[in-house]
């Protein structure tokens, strides 16, 4: 008798694209607990840290005036503390106030403002980790400043690690889950000497493999200029702010990939290490521990037209 195990993918919306969970599970598993399981955990991310929710955890924070101690949830004080780690850490090329400037340049709910991002350009702003004050031993902070916190560039890796939380839960040991551009491993599929996951070349209006790897054990991250951006006038900008100009980072790589044991970590690292540049990325990543891989405009095949 056969012992392979058949491969089962459970999926399902979340932030604006979907969630994966691949699995090899024995005979008889009944997948409908861990499904629900999976869309419980990353459906209370969303509830939490949404920025198009005005009633998100997060957005009630953004609201709430200087100086006021608010209770925040467990999953969203995480966050903010990973968050304020690598932004210190980075010396401030992850950044998480950057909430005006991303709704200014039209990658929130509503379009780009051109008084919006002058406004943005024009404004002094401290770090995040100097403004933002976190009482983990309570589950509350406050901000010291106004500032409007955007967690796009850490949210999805976390939600990848609840994932594989709820798979672990469920009795799993070998599974695969992904959010857009960030996965993370754990185990090795029956047979393989790893989870099979395809490092995308950073082309623009087109999808092809620059790489593969095998992944075990591991979390994936990958932040670029090539899939998420908005056309402002005749120019194409792309989604990760340099917090030093209040706007689109210009003349950053074509994409970075960051390999971590976590994918909060992963995410995260990403982002800044595409503010910070191959040089400093890669330091960053060795002094934490991580791997970075990082693509210029010379890996394209089809340049982002009109891009800055």
């Amino acid at each position: 008798m056969s012992t392979e195990t058949a491969r089962l993918v459970l999926n399902g919306a979340t932030m604006g694209t979907r969630w994966a969970l691949t699995l090899h599970p024995e005979p008889g598993f009944d997948p409908a607990p861990l499904r629900a399981a999976c869309q419980a955990e990353v459906d209370r991310i969303d509830a939490q840290m949404s920025t198009w929710k005005p009633d998100s955890d997060l957005m009630r924070f953004n609201a709430a005036p200087p100086g006021e101690w608010r209770d925040l949830p467990p999953e969203l004080m995480e966050v903010l503390q990973e968050a304020l780690f690598i932004g210190r850490e980075s010396g401030g090329a992850f950044e998480i106030a950057m909430g005006d400037a991303v709704r200014a340049w039209g990658f929130g709910p509503v379009p780009a403002d051109e008084a919006a991002i002058r406004a943005a350009m024009a404004k002094p702003r401290r770090p995040s980790f100097e403004v933002l004050e976190l009482d983990p031993a309570r589950g509350r902070a406050r901000k010291h400043a106004e500032m409007s916190l955007d967690l796009c560039g850490i949210a999805k890796g976390y939600g990848v690690d609840r994932l594989i939380a709820a798979a672990r839960v469920a009795g799993i040991t070998c599974a695969l889950a992904a959010i857009d551009g960030e996965l993370r491993a754990i185990g090795k599929p029956p047979g393989d000497r790893g989870w099979a996951v395809a490092l995308e070349r950073p082309d623009f209006g087109h999808r092809a493999i620059h790489a593969m790897f095998e992944l075990t054990d591991l979390a994936i991250a990958t932040s670029g200029d090539y899939r998420h951006w908005v056309r402002v006038g005749d120019r194409h900008l792309a989604h990760t702010m340099d917090p030093a100009r209040g706007a689109p980072l210009i003349g950053g790589p074509a994409s970075v990939t960051v390999l971590a044991e976590s994918c909060i970590r992963a995410d995260a690292l990403a982002s800044a290490c595409m503010v910070l540049g191959e040089s400093r990325g890669r330091a960053l990543a060795a002094r934490l521990g991580a791997e970075l891989i990082c693509l210029t405009a010379a890996d394209r095949r089809t340049p982002m037209p009109g891009a800055v």
